[in-house]
């Protein structure tokens, strides 16, 4: 009773990791022997981690043919970085409505971050980074509502940040992104920061192999021009 489980939770770990490192990619059909032959699992748990990644948006399950991996097409990348984007800046408008000293500590505290990935950044480390960074940004604005929902957000763009993370290079300047935005609000340039954390979200669309730019429609009343 209790071995199912754990040999669940393995198997969605494993299947989990190498979606997001690229093992698995796009259209790949995977089969439930072959990930338990892998694990050494049967294969029950192994349907319980495909059946769970599915209800992620990871996996595509067909019932004895096996899952397969979903593809992130350009409007679910630009849709999910949309929305990024306005609870992003809806997070700086709140730290900078608190104060220079907020702006100046949480500056301080996402350098700390920073650095801690700058020697040797990996991709695995840069994702992880992201997540950190992002997610203490949110934390900023002080409403926890809106940063449940980033959370939730945050899982649905996962691949989409292991893809803008997955070489080296790729990996260092999605952390010296991070970088530039810290430095802004250490040194209290809260505009500078909204301009930085925008082109960061820019970047990370393209590196995942899709182009344009994610952006807010103007407010009513406005043309797109002005």
């Amino acid at each position: 009773m209790t071995t199912q489980p754990k040999a669940a939770d393995r198997a969605y770990a494993h299947i989990r990791e190498s979606l997001l490192d690229g093992v698995y990619t796009s259209g790949d059909l995977l089969s439930e022997g072959t990930v338990a032959a892998d694990l050494g699992i049967s294969r029950t748990p192994v349907r319980e981690a495909f059946q769970r990644l599915q209800n992620e948006g990871f996996l595509r399950v067909y019932p004895k043919r096996g899952a397969v991996v979903v593809p992130v097409g350009p409007e679910d990348a630009h849709g999910v970085l949309q929305a990024r984007l306005l609870l992003e800046l809806f997070a700086l408008d709140a730290l900078a409505a608190r104060g220079a000293e907020a702006v100046r500590e949480t500056g301080r505290a996402l350098l700390r971050d920073c650095e801690q990935e700058q020697q040797g950044t990996t991709p695995s480390g840069a994702r992880e980074l992201g997540r950190t960074f992002h997610c203490r940004l949110i934390g900023s604005a002080g409403n926890p509502v809106v940063a449940g929902l980033y959370e939730t957000l945050w899982n649905q763009q996962e691949r989409i940040a292991a893809a803008a993370t997955a070489g080296s290079a790729h990996a260092a300047q999605d952390v010296a992104e991070h970088a530039a935005i810290a430095t802004a609000l250490h040194e209290q340039r809260p505009a500078e920061a909204r301009r930085l954390l925008a082109d960061h979200l820019a970047a990370v669309l393209h590196r995942s192999g899709f182009s344009g730019r994610p952006s807010l429609p103007p407010e009513a009343g406005t043309s797109a021009s002005a």
